[in-house]
């Protein structure tokens, strides 16, 4: 019996189907250490020693696979075709030897970049040993990033409160956003205005000429900068004779696009089909890992974490053959389609992303694919088939027009293009970031009437349209990839955990599809920018990549590479020890001047307080993060949110102080309105005692008054007693918005007025629906939103469900929250057993559920001690429910 080891517990099951009984594959689930996140898990100073850690969950799959080793003939470690699978491979050989499991037995490394059968038996009788080069590149980047970010972090959160973290290849992709926000704010926008003259052919069909040049002058995109000079040329337009001057057809060839890369998939993704990057590479790990089809797992596309852009000889025969069946022998080339990448550092150690099989149409997987998978497969397909077909052949026509009247004249110029042989586009049709094209940026898909020289077209309109020039878009997550390939930041297999990192840490958000920087991450962008320049540079970063490339080649040795950068490194840091807080605020202050002092609508000076007015404004650090405040305080107590103008509509009149709205009539104390960091509040009382609330989504300051405010200090306020159960039905106003609360069941309310308007039937009602829907009890169990089927080792079902904290995977008495940003409808059962197996790690619950039965059996279970626990317990779970 041979044992060989796998990465996910999909992929074993389908592997064993493809080796029979005489193999048994286990499951690592992916790395099985890591570095602790604490100090001294990488010592510089003993030769940059490593310490790592197993947590339970690994230990136990380690265990088991120690024993399947120990019985076994030979250990196959057949992990990913990648870096990280490479490491992981020696990681577990590690543990291996360490557990004396190994003693003389062979080891073999084998490598497969497709789940099927013939590419898993091919990597069976072709075994290799463990890339140690690989090996210590990994080892060279872990080391780096743990370095970094555990070195720098500290930095900034003494000197910049209220900052997260910082990494070595987060830092500089934040650093693409700010900057790019930067631009946005120094961007000045210029008028120009273009002429278009509507025109008809003798036979009367209509077209469009642009004008080119003016009295002998070539006329360029922003010569015409006002309304006067365009009504001047347009006017001479309007009383001219128009002649053409020449007609050129030209032959035009596209090509197509090379198949994907883990970079242009979720960049297509992201255009043909709104997935987010991690949505894409979910999807794609489940195409990849297998599915069922017809009672037979396969893989159905290649490896998805790929900076190569070329395929295997057999898969381009492959696509032709399947070409010529699907789409007739003209669109099939003469020769095969080879390509290189441009994109900086790429490895081209692996096959860019393809279909398994060419003749598994998309058409043929509707049964078998949920409409995600069939639509990633679908692009896959497309793209891959479309790399090997014919150029589609174009002709442009290009029409020179001259116009003369008034003693001036005028050029003017109409271009069109047809296409004659669609060739790839039969196939698949670009989005505009992959169009490969000889073409400028005229927009000339539209066919032109047939013209001759000499031939002279009547005028119908002139049209002279004003424009303005727009500042460089915001990134969307897929361009912010394509610039971090582009410039040579990250990996494949590090893009989508980069942007997850940026949001997690809030130092970015997404607005409908474009990445905005948070106040927070400019912060620590201006702060790396302005003291940790060099570690922030693009160039910097791209040429450490290169380094671990030549790592990974032999080139170099890991730890040469990891002394070179500390010693710089390390003494950089020593340095800013010495910075006071004071330098850092003035430098912050001036890089972020638009940010931190935004220009006001009345053209004063943003710097100058609008509440004292003598004050000057500056950023202050507080203990929770960045504002702006006065510096008269304490006599003046002006603050507001980083990036605000100032104090909003109806706010500007409680800069001087809060204003009194009477008094609590059972209390007596007085009642205000007040605004502060977060906004507008109102409060009762004084000091710590005193009872605040927000204002609600909606509600304007003008319109508070006495009475509102009662109510809102008034909330949560009691409905009425249940009919069945007798318990006090309570509506209030919570994080989550307005709501009814019933012996600990949660029921939204639409709106902020329902809290005071519900009465006891109707909020019966909505408890009743939430009860209903299997969900609003504070310990009940969600309806499930998606089945994802039997746990691979403990049996019983994991499902995903929607919970009052966020979307989570639940198997038996384990809950774990699904990470932010992750679509909860793209979690595969690999990431729900993962996840799950780190809960039950952290909360000592076992998997399957066996640990309460087992604690049943013990005397010590029936112990008084136990029993005194219980309280803490519910007061705990009483605080998450609030």
């Amino acid at each position: 019996m041979d044992v060989v080891i796998v990465e996910s517990p999909a992929k074993a099951k389908t592997i064993n189907k493809y080796l029979g009984s005489g193999y048994k594959v286990l499951a690592s689930f992916g790395h099985v250490r890591d570095l602790p996140a604490k100090d001294g898990s990488v010592l510089p100073d003993e030769d940059f020693s490593m310490s790592w850690s197993v947590d339970t969950a690994s230990n136990k799959r380690l265990n088991e696979i120690a024993a399947a080793v120990k019985s076994a003939d030979t250990l196959f470690l057949a992990t990913d075709p990648d870096r990280e699978g490479e490491a992981i491979s020696w990681h577990v050989l590690e543990v291996l030897n360490k557990k004396k499991a190994i003693k003389d037995k062979p080891v073999r490394r084998v490598v497969f970049n497709a789940i099927t059968k013939q590419a898993v038996t091919e990597a069976m009788a072709n075994p290799r040993d463990i890339d140690m080069p690989l090996v210590d590149a990994y080892l060279a980047r872990r080391a780096l990033d743990y370095l970094v970010g555990f070195t720098l972090s500290p930095v900034l959160w003494r000197k910049l409160p209220g900052a997260r973290s910082a990494g070595r290849v987060q830092s500089v992709a934040l650093r693409l956003v700010c900057d790019r926000e930067s631009e946005i704010e120094r961007f000045i926008a210029e008028e120009y205005w273009q002429i278009a003259a509507h025109l008809k052919t003798g036979a009367g069909e209509a077209f469009v000429a642009r004008l080119t040049g003016f009295d002998g002058k070539r006329v360029t995109k922003m010569d015409i900068g006002n309304a006067d000079q365009a009504n001047a040329v347009k006017a001479m337009l309007e009383s001219a004779a128009f002649r053409v001057e020449s007609v050129e057809a030209k032959p035009q060839r596209r090509n197509p696009a090379p198949p994907f890369t883990t970079s242009t998939l979720q960049q297509a993704a992201s255009a043909k089909l709104g997935f987010a990057p991690a949505r894409t590479m979910q999807v794609a790990q489940r195409l990849y890992e297998g599915i069922d089809i017809g009672g037979e797992t396969a893989g159905l596309i290649t490896y998805m974490r790929t900076d190569g852009v070329q395929m295997a000889p057999e898969a381009i025969e492959a696509a032709r053959a399947a070409i010529g069946a699907g789409f007739g022998d003209r669109y099939v080339p003469d020769k095969p389609r080879h390509y290189s990448t441009k994109a900086k550092n790429a490895q081209e150690a692996h096959e860019a992303i393809r279909p398994t099989d060419f003749t598994r149409s998309p058409d043929k997987l509707r049964g078998a694919l949920d409409a995600d998978q069939l639509k990633l497969y679908d692009l896959i397909w497309k793209r891959g088939i479309a790399s090997q077909m014919a150029s589609a052949e174009l002709e442009r026509t290009t029409v020179e027009i001259a116009a003369s009247g008034d003693g001036k004249t005028a050029s003017l110029r109409a271009t069109g293009s047809v296409v004659k042989f669609d060739g790839f586009f039969a196939a698949y049709t670009e989005h505009r970031d992959d169009m490969k094209t000889d073409a400028d940026d005229e927009d000339d898909s539209n066919r032109l009437p047939a013209m001759a020289t000499g031939e002279t077209p009547s005028r119908d309109r002139i049209e002279a349209t004003q424009h303005f020039t727009e500042p460089p878009p915001r990134f969307s997550e897929a361009s912010l990839i394509k610039k971090m390939e582009e410039l040579g930041i990250g990996r494949p297999s590090t893009y989508s955990a980069t942007l997850t990192t940026l949001r997690d840490r809030e130092y970015v958000r997404l607005e409908g599809k474009k990445l905005l920087p948070e106040a927070k991450g400019r912060l620590v962008t201006a702060f790396l920018e302005g003291f940790f320049e060099r570690y922030v540079e693009y160039d910097f970063t791209a040429s450490l990549e290169e380094k671990l490339d030549d790592i990974s080649a032999g080139k170099l040795a890991w730890k040469d590479v990891l002394r070179a950068f500390w010693n710089e490194f390390s003494a950089h840091v020593d340095e800013t020890k010495e910075l006071r807080i004071t330098d850092v605020l003035d430098a912050l202050n001036e890089q972020l001047e638009p940010l931190v002092f935004p220009k006001r609508e009345d053209g004063s000076d943003p710097r100058i307080c609008p509440k004292c007015g003598t004050g000057k404004l500056s950023l202050k650090l507080g203990r929770y993060g960045s504002f702006v405040g006065c510096s008269n305080y304490p006599e003046c107590g002006f603050t507001r949110q980083l990036g605000e103008e100032g104090p909003k509509d109806g706010e500007a009149e409680l800069a001087d102080g809060p204003k009194v709205l009477g008094t609590d009539p059972y209390t007596d104390e007085e009642i205000t309105l007040r605004t502060g960091r977060f906004g507008p509040y109102v409060q009762r009382g004084e000091g710590k005692e005193a009872k605040r609330s927000s204002l609600p989504k909606g509600w304007k300051v003008e319109d508070i008054a006495h009475e509102k405010a009662l109510a809102l200090l008034s909330l949560p306020r009691d409905v009425g007693q249940h009919p069945e159960s007798g318990k006090m039905i309570s509506a209030g106003l919570g994080r989550y918005g307005p709501f009814v609360l019933h012996d600990g069941t949660y029921a939204n309310l639409e709106s902020i007025e329902d809290v005071f308007a519900i009465g006891i039937n109707r909020a019966v009602t909505v408890i009743a629906e939430k009860m209903a829907n299997g969900r609003g009890r504070g310990r009940s169990t969600p309806a499930a939103l998606k089945e994802l089927g039997e746990h691979p080792e403990a049996g019983g079902p994991i499902t995903v469900r929607d919970g009052r904290y966020g979307p989570y995977v639940n198997h038996g008495k384990i809950n774990a929250t699904i990470p932010k940003g992750t679509d909860p409808m793209s979690v595969t059962l690999d990431d729900a057993v993962k996840l799950i197996a780190e809960r039950a790690e952290k909360t000592g619950k076992k998997v399957g559920g066996a640990t309460k039965k087992a604690a049943a059996k013990k005397p010590a279970a029936k112990k008084t001690p136990a029993k005194k626990k219980a309280p803490a317990k519910k007061k705990t779970a009483a605080k998450a429910d609030g």
